[in-house]
């Protein structure tokens, strides 16, 4: 039986609206057909820019970028590079520290703290299928948490049929590797499903944040299908970074979609057999995550209620050569 995340939150006690959805706010009613209006979510959108040679474009500022829903120009409210403190974007496109400007008491106020470095997920498989590995794994994650940011808070989950929070979100980094030495070898892996819950807990938590999923691949016990975990990911503006343990050539179908969830939502997969590979791995997600760009905005009004298509743009004449790393888009939370 196939059960969608509205069913695997169902059982697990969620609501079924996922996750931090808006509150419904009544619009009018007719005899037995309520209808509602959905109040809009501040969208948090993540992205790299690289050349033509692969290397991350950095200085670029707020003014060098236009951001677009379907095609209409978004105003950015918030930029952030890397790890550097937050600016507000005025009307007259001038900026000044996040931390001085006068915050809206109709979307709740503007914590500086919330977009002061990014809040990192550690999703690590100790199922069966990573036993043999095991010891080298953690020491790996273990490498990649030492060496995050200050600003960086980081959490470890561990999973094989069921999820345990080894680690809560803290930056204090003693306290997560105490949380990651204590994880046991398990059965059966329910990645997705455990993914979906991490996905859960990552959405409560504002600002800007990414989950690294470090598997061996094959899923065995999962209750909701890949494919609408991703589309979670995406629509909450979550990046996924996949490190998966295995020979990607001898399980084409965990790969593709491990492919497809990363490179969906703004985020990476890699294939790291060895330990050497995956310590790598780590070293390229951390050098994403201190080169990324980080913009928040209110979206314009938007008649579309389906899938909604970002797209980000550099102003300057070179913008021809850049690539931009970035989830697609995202689908509002509609009314009922």
């Amino acid at each position: 039986m196939r059960f969608s995340r509205r069913h695997f939150f169902a059982a697990a006690g969620g609501a079924l609206v996922p996750f931090s959805a808006p509150p419904l706010l009544f619009a009018q009613q007719e005899p037995g057909r309520p209808t509602f209006r959905v109040k809009v979510d501040m969208v948090v959108l993540s992205f790299t820019v690289t050349d033509s040679k692969g290397r991350y474009v950095n200085g670029l500022g707020p003014n060098d970028f236009r951001i677009l829903e379907d095609g209409i120009p978004q105003k950015v409210n918030t930029f952030t590079e890397g790890n550097r403190p937050p600016v507000q974007i005025l009307e007259d496109g001038t900026t000044r520290p996040l931390e001085t400007a006068q915050a809206d008491p109709e979307r709740g106020g503007i914590s500086t703290d919330a977009f002061v470095g990014t809040n990192v997920f550690v999703l690590f498989d100790t199922s069966n299928y990573m036993y043999r590995g095991f010891v080298y794994a953690s020491d790996a994650i273990a490498d990649f948490v030492r060496g995050l940011d200050r600003a960086d808070s980081v959490a470890v989950y561990t999973f094989s049929r069921n999820l345990t929070r080894a680690a809560p979100l803290s930056r204090e980094r003693g306290e997560v590797l105490e949380g990651l030495r204590k994880a046991v070898a398990g059965d059966d892996a329910a990645l997705y499903n455990s993914l979906l819950l991490t996905l859960r807990d990552a959405a409560k938590v504002p600002g800007r944040k990414v989950v690294i999923v470090f598997s061996n691949g094959p899923d065995s016990a999962s209750m909701v299908a890949p494919d609408d975990v991703r589309a979670v990911a995406e629509d909450e503006g979550i990046p996924i970074y996949v490190i998966s343990t295995s020979d990607a050539s001898r399980d084409p179908i965990s790969s593709g979609v491990f492919r497809r969830i990363a490179s969906r939502t703004g985020g990476k997969s890699f294939f790291a057999k060895t330990w050497q590979k995956q310590v790598e791995a780590f070293e390229a997600i951390r050098e994403d995550l201190g080169n990324s760009y980080t913009v928040t905005y209110y979206p314009a009004p938007n008649p579309n209620e389906g899938f909604r298509r970002i797209t980000i743009e550099v102003k300057s004449d070179s913008a021809k050569k850049y690539r931009i790393s970035a989830r697609p888009g995202y689908r509002p939370r509609a009314g009922v």
